[in-house]
């Protein structure tokens, strides 16, 4: 543990250095939020009383995706510039030093999602959560920010160079637009509606809605960690499997 957390503070320092990646992995965000609901909102139908209530989870799993995909380049960068081998050196585990990185990549969201829920109440977001809602939301995001981390420690042990890692921000930022992010599902093309239904991320926005809404979710919450498990497990396992390789 204590390895773990010298790691994670040493990426932590890395993210403040590099000022300009913070700065863009926090604001666009912001700016898609803004673009979607003054550009957008007033064209798209939901079952909500204004976009910007429907919006907003979208917005934060966007957060999310743009956040960790720094992770992938962080990890990239360490094997590409020495490093590691330094760190194997000192008897520092593999586990110990993607750990790091995944906690800063946490840490990094925990800070962009506050500033984009932010904005959000002072363009009138008003969720009308319970206590336990805001609880369980926060579980949901928290773990899928943790698991999507993990996946981009493993893309960042796949990846040859940092600009190759970087392509993983194109794959994350992607993935929620074929989901209920921006526009329900229904109104999606009939062959599209399937995979955007039954994607992961559709699962973990839908269960932030409701949850934020005080509106049903039933089981949903449940298949979303379920998701999030099964991606951060596989995450871990691989890349565990890809840092003995690419350090043997």
């Amino acid at each position: 543990m204590s390895e773990a957390l010298i790691m994670t503070g040493r990426a932590i320092r890395i993210s403040r250095r590099n000022v300009d990646a913070l700065i863009t992995a926090m604001a666009l965000p912001v700016m898609l939020l803004l673009v979607f609901v003054y550009f957008f909102g007033g064209a798209i139908k939901t079952d909500t009383e204004s976009y910007v209530m429907y919006v907003v989870p979208g917005v934060l799993l966007l957060c999310a995706g743009f956040g960790s995909s720094n992770t992938a380049i962080a990890v990239t960068e360490d094997l590409k510039g020495g490093i590691i081998d330094r760190f194997r050196s000192l008897d520092i585990s593999g586990t110990q030093i993607l750990t790091g990185h995944v906690i800063a990549s946490v840490a990094r969201n925990l800070i962009a999602t506050t500033l984009v829920l932010a904005l959000a109440f002072a363009i009138g977001f008003r969720p009308s959560a319970t206590p336990a809602g805001w609880l369980a939301a926060t579980a949901v995001l928290l773990a899928f920010i943790l698991a999507l981390s993990w996946l981009s420690a493993a893309v960042g042990l796949l990846a040859k160079s940092p600009e190759a890692a970087g392509g993983f921000t194109f794959f994350v930022s992607f993935l929620p637009y074929p989901s209920s992010a921006f526009v329900q599902t229904s109104d999606m093309p009939t062959w599209l509606q399937p995979f955007a239904e039954n994607q992961p991320v559709t699962r973990v926005i839908d269960s932030l809605r409701g949850l934020l809404l005080n509106q049903p979710v039933g089981w949903t919450p449940w298949v979303a960690l379920a998701w999030c498990a099964a991606i951060l497990a596989a995450s871990a396992g691989v890349s565990g499997a890809l840092f003995r390789k690419r350090t043997a």
